[in-house]
């Protein structure tokens, strides 16, 4: 078998939770800002928000929502998101991130299938809120800042006295974070993460991402993600860092923070990346500053990626993760760069290439589905065993579904996706989801989804619909935007005869993206 390692040494697997990691990073310089708050420039010191993290958690166990229960966020990114974060995760519960523009039948299967009781929000998302929590665990919605109402409580009111140490929980095996990640069939599945798999996914990063203490960048990238929320938030914060918030992305109001924070080093993903290489808006800012820029989340392509490069005048270097694997396992540091490729092998982490067909290990240079195994490997998907087998095999490889191949350097290279989701700015859509949507409508017969390329986006849906006599695409237009958030919509819908399919009857996607090819 050839196995690809890093060509670092390992790093110590700390047992502590990823609370107790965060604060290892904010106790170095208490009286230093830590979070600053994009649109109003409000920020918090690192003693700040260690205090405000204790003083939550203890209210949070004191009113029945700590240990053994689970919290839901659904918020933009802001200070208050860290501290609600980490107050649960430091109260022993477990918190299911939401995106925030998902519909009330998103929120509610995400509300039923994690359990939540408690749903904390901002009073511009509470609409949604409500309508989704209705029939499901949710004892009580809580609103961050100004706003409550309607029977909501204001979040300043489950604080209460300061938990001095982390409520004891098994490091290992509980789950401390429930983000919802897309899979090829069906609804989205929670991904079971523990504070082991996070605290050691930080350390890992940290081995290759220099990252300088006192040092700030801007965070954009959705803290419910992933990689807003494990390389952004907690691993900035847990290296001494600091990071201006932004609620969405603005590409001015972005520019400015780079400007104004004298900015190093900037998290992004493939659409930014296109935006900072083509805009006329970039050169109005003095980006002096940047050095590196990272993308990540989607491929990015080695000419796009030297053309970034060449236009702010600073490193443009990938990594490459998935929500499953907390999220690194690759990574480009500065010494370790090569253009289209997305790094290095992580320390403490093992990759092989097999063949799709057979599941044989193959040489390097080969193209296969990359597997891959370490402990940042997520504990299993929530409430599917089934799902859970399908990804880690018995000898607990996980298998990306990405078609990939190392060259002699160990530099990765993503070739393909094995799996069939669509890549829109870094979020994850199953085709399944949408079809299913689909074709409750009452005018669809069938339908299929593929990804189309797109240069704002890196991917968007194509809904291919057998309609029935009198079908207007408008009109399921119009039905799609009251169910599925805005990313999962389809750029088009498009009239079909039949949807092709094998005699088993699984749709033939290779046909549909040949048909679009040809247009």
């Amino acid at each position: 078998m050839t196995l690809i390692t890093s060509p670092l040494p390992d790093v110590a697997v700390q047992d502590i939770s990823i609370t107790e990691r965060l604060f290892q990073g904010l106790e170095t310089a208490p009286d230093r800002v830590v979070l600053i708050d994009g649109p109003t420039g409000r920020s918090m010191t690192g003693g700040a928000v260690m205090a405000a993290v204790r003083r939550l958690a203890g209210g949070l166990s004191a009113q029945g929502f700590g240990a053994g229960h689970v919290v839901a966020l659904m918020a933009p990114n802001m200070p208050e998101y860290c501290t609600v974060f980490h107050a649960v995760a430091y109260a022993g519960g477990t918190i299911t991130t939401l995106n925030p523009s998902y519909t009330a039948p998103e929120i509610h299967h995400q509300l039923m299938d994690s359990g939540a009781d408690l749903l904390i929000t901002v009073a511009d998302f509470l609409p949604q809120a409500r309508a989704g929590a209705v029939g499901t665990g949710v004892r009580r919605i809580a609103v961050i800042g100004e706003g409550a109402g309607g029977g909501e409580t204001g979040l300043d009111d489950l604080v209460g006295a300061p938990l001095t140490a982390q409520v004891p929980v098994d490091l290992a095996r509980h789950t401390v974070v429930l983000p919802y990640s897309s899979g090829t069939t069906g609804l989205p599945k929670g991904v079971m993460l523990s504070h082991r798999n996070l605290v050691v996914n930080v350390d890992q990063g940290l081995a290759v991402i220099r990252i300088e203490p006192g040092e700030t960048t801007v965070a954009f990238l959705p803290f419910f993600h992933i990689y807003g929320m494990n390389v952004l938030m907690n691993t900035h914060l847990a290296a001494g860092a600091a990071l201006v918030t932004m609620p969405r992305f603005d590409l001015a109001a972005f520019l400015g923070h780079l400007q104004t924070y004298r900015v190093r080093m900037v998290m992004a993903v493939p659409p930014v990346a296109v935006a900072m290489t083509k805009h006329p808006l970039v050169e109005q800012f003095d980006l002096s500053s940047l050095q590196v820029f990272v993308s990540a989340a989607a491929p990015l392509g080695a000419e796009l990626s030297q053309a970034c490069a060449a236009r702010l005048k600073a490193q443009t270097i990938q990594g490459y993760g998935m929500t499953e694997l907390s999220p690194v396992s690759h990574f480009s540091g500065s010494g370790y760069a090569k253009p289209g490729a997305v790094g290095i092998t992580l320390p403490n982490t093992m990759c092989k290439i097999v063949d799709v067909q057979t599941g044989a290990a193959l040489p390097v240079g080969d193209e296969g589905e990359l597997c891959i195994k370490g402990p940042q490997v997520m504990l299993g998907y929530l409430n599917n065993p089934e799902a859970t087998a399908r990804t880690i095999d018995a000898d607990g490889w996980l298998h990306t579904g990405d078609i990939a191949a190392f060259d002699e350097d160990g530099q990765l290279f993503i070739r393909d996706r094995l799996k069939e989701l669509i890549k829109v700015k870094g979020f994850q859509v199953a085709p399944a989801e949408l079809e299913a949507v689909l074709q409750t409508h009452p005018g669809v017969l069938d339908a299929a989804v593929i990804g189309i390329a797109d240069d704002e986006s890196g991917e968007v849906p194509l809904a291919f619909v057998v309609p029935k006599p009198g079908a207007d695409a408008d009109d399921i237009a119009a039905f799609l935007r009251g169910k599925l958030a805005s990313y999962k919509q389809p750029a088009r819908i498009e009239f079909i005869e039949a949807i092709p399919k094998s005699a088993s009857g699984k749709i033939l996607r290779r046909l549909l993206r040949d048909r679009q090819a040809r247009v």
